[in-house]
């Protein structure tokens, strides 16, 4: 629908680029979250706990904003530092993306020590790959310092793609994992669906719901159904937004500007998910996990990567890999490559490395 609207819009005249935008925005989406750190959005929290109840260690000869982006770690902006970012002993460019894709993938296209701001798009790291990105782009700058720039129009529809699959794709998941009956997720799913406006989706539901009895295939179908018919919707508000969208000036997101009666089902499976999913018994306790595990994991690799020389220290850079350790970088710096080793672990690579620091697990010690 977008391509097609997109393309009347302009006449045809660009359509060969224009039939690129679902390849670019579907890049976009596998490739933004790929800097949030192990046990994720809990991972990030305990990434800018560590570097705030350490201020006295870390704070002192580092700028305002660079202090801040440590404090204020965000991984949709490590996500462009890992994507762009050029490794010890590698090319520049980092994974080479265009710069449609990442433009597409930052969706707060400013500084960390904007004020007022809760996330942000890039670190100092990449403040220039990202003026770069954005001339290319044609994107306007709305503030120079901090730098502060319009969305990517593409951006909008990466985010929206990413509202929709965190919302629905729980409800999936806590019935797999027993937090919720198949009641619980059909009753959630199916207010999404008008009874006057959607009556093709439901008859198509109903009748296959009567022929399903595998009861994790309904819920999988009900994901399916939920997520084409969001879709679709999101869609419908980027071609009626088109216009202020181009022109830089929409100031949130599509899924704001859904229908009352979308708004309204999906507040009740947000607050369904605050209540029963995200503060689950077994959240929670990898939360914490997660926590305990990445505050260990800082305070023995950011020494050991800035500053510290001791015999400890010294066998701790043994275990950290050659494309992290560079001496003769900034203190910043250091401690960047230090979140981008962190951030960069699986959940269970964390936790290996937790139990060796700890002292847990030995290597060739079987009990």
């Amino acid at each position: 629908n977008v391509v097609c609207f997109i393309n009347q819009q302009t006449k045809g005249k660009y359509s060969t680029l224009v039939e690129q935008i679902p390849t670019i925005v579907t890049s976009a989406c596998l490739a933004h979250d790929m800097g949030n750190p192990p046990f994720g959005h809990s991972g990030e929290n305990a990434i800018r706990d560590y570097f705030t109840q350490n201020a006295h260690v870390y704070k002192d000869g580092l700028s305002h904003e660079q202090w801040h982006d440590l404090i204020r770690f965000e991984g949709n902006a490590n996500a462009l530092r890992l994507l762009c970012q050029k490794m010890e002993g590698k090319r520049e460019g980092g994974f080479r993306l265009s710069y449609p894709v990442l433009a597409s993938i930052v969706k707060y296209p400013w500084e960390s020590s904007k004020a007022g701001k809760k996330k942000m798009g890039f670190f100092q790291t990449e403040k220039e790959w990202y003026n770069l990105i954005a001339h290319q782009m044609g994107l306007y700058r709305k503030e120079e310092s901090p730098l502060t720039f319009v969305r990517h129009p593409l951006v909008f529809l990466v985010e929206a793609a990413d509202d929709i699959c965190y919302q629905i794709m729980d409800i999936e998941d806590a019935h797999k994992l027993n937090i919720l009956s198949f009641s619980d997720v059909k009753e959630l799913l199916l207010e999404l669906f008008n009874a006057e406006t959607d009556s093709k989706w439901l008859d198509k539901i109903n009748q296959t719901l009567i022929e399903v009895v595998d009861e994790n295939e309904k819920v999988a179908f009900l994901r399916a159904m939920a997520i084409g018919k969001l879709t679709n919707e999101c869609s419908a508000q980027f071609t009626e937004n088109y216009n202020t969208i181009m022109q830089g000036q929409l100031e949130q997101s599509l899924f704001n500007l859904l229908s009352s009666h979308l708004q309204n089902a999906i507040g009740t499976i947000k607050e369904v998910s605050r209540e029963k999913i995200y503060n689950h018994r077994t959240v929670v306790e990898i939360e914490l996990a997660g926590y305990k595990i990445i505050g260990t994991l800082l305070e023995k690799i950011c020494p050991a990567l800035a500053g510290n020389d001791d015999d400890y220290t010294k066998k701790v850079r043994k275990l950290i890999p050659s494309q992290y350790i560079n001496p003769n970088a900034s203190k910043y710096h250091q401690l960047m490559s230090a979140i981008d080793f962190v951030s960069g672990m699986t959940d269970v690579y964390a936790l290996e490395m937790y139990r060796t620091f700890e002292g847990i697990s030995i290597p060739g010690i079987n009990r």
